[in-house]
């Protein structure tokens, strides 16, 4: 099977380049050359930049499925289906849960879910408008490929290489062991699916030639669970200490309000069904813990500094 990646270097791109060619796939990747120059050397790359329009490289050729799993924007999308029109038979488009309405929705809800209204106004992205141009970008893809377009909509991902860092905020964190703050409720939901599942899924959905929506989420666990999972794989002693979640920047990693809680509980059956496995997530935490420590802890932007952290405790 010929497969086309858009995007492919960077974390979950480059586990469905990994997955596809461990199932014997031919993949070509798309990308600007900028990261993970050192991967996947019997890959062709195909120079090119979404944000600038430039689908040159795209000119020439045929696959017989496209993942597009760098389009955040409609205009990413529309371009690529021009360039690639009928060179392709599927084109797979990797979305977001952030699709869903964001209230009045009990657990459980799936694929059938009312989404959010478009937007095609604006390509700024923050909580207002990622889930709705994800939404505008579904639309196009669904008009223009119709029975050959299918839609991946994953929730929190985590696993190696993660440039998202949610998971790896707690992980490296919680190694540090003693008192942990925690802008937020133990009791919280949270849904983590593996990246190594979510390729797994792409590519057997490539593979099986399944059209339609898939709402690829892990199952349900408390944040409570989550840190102690992480003290438990780094082998440490922590005493969660719940603080005020105004005294912290909002987005703060995997903590969500009380009002969204049950509608972000959303049903994985559909996509269980079409072959996506569930990694345990102590197994994900104990490999992003090595991970981490091997590539040297490298910065990350979420969360508090261990100095606002101690601050912070030091009121509670």
């Amino acid at each position: 099977m010929r497969i086309l990646v858009l995007g492919g270097t960077s974390f979950v791109g480059r586990a469905i380049v990994e997955e596809a060619l461990r199932t014997g796939a031919e993949v070509a990747v798309f990308g600007r050359g900028r990261t993970g120059t050192d991967l996947f050397p019997e890959v062709p790359r195909l120079i090119g930049d979404r944000d600038t329009g430039d689908y040159a490289a795209l000119a020439d050729g045929s696959w017989d499925a496209v993942v597009d799993s760098s389009g955040y924007v409609p205009r990413h999308v529309d371009q690529a289906m021009d360039a690639l029109g009928d060179r392709v038979g599927r084109y797979l488009f990797v979305s977001s849960h952030a699709v869903y309405a964001l209230t009045g929705l009990a657990p459980g809800n799936d694929e059938d879910t009312p989404l959010r209204p478009a937007v095609r106004h604006t390509e700024h992205l923050d909580e207002a408008t990622y889930g709705p141009n994800k939404v505008a970008c579904e639309e196009d893809v669904l008009a223009r490929y119709g029975d050959r377009a299918t839609i991946v909509r994953p929730g929190k991902v985590a696993g190696p290489n993660d440039n998202q860092n949610t998971l790896t905020y707690w992980v490296r964190r919680v190694a540090r062991g003693g008192r942990v703050a925690l802008p937020g409720r133990p009791e919280q939901p949270v849904q983590i699916i593996d990246a190594r599942d979510l390729a797994t899924l792409v590519v057997r959905l490539l593979r099986d030639d399944r059209p339609g929506a898939y709402t690829a989420v892990g199952p349900t666990v408390a944040l409570g669970e989550v840190i102690a999972l992480c003290a438990r794989v780094a082998g440490v002693d922590i005493e969660v200490v719940p603080v005020p979640e105004d005294a912290v920047g909002p987005m703060y990693p995997l903590v969500r309000p009380v009002e969204v809680w049950a509608g972000q509980q959303r049903s994985s059956a559909r996509a269980r069904a079409a072959g996506m496995p569930v990694t345990p997530l102590e197994t994900t935490i104990r490999d992003v813990l090595a991970w981490d420590r091997a590539t040297g802890e490298r910065p990350i932007d979420w969360g508090i500094t261990p100095e606002e952290e101690s601050r912070l405790l030091a009121d509670h």
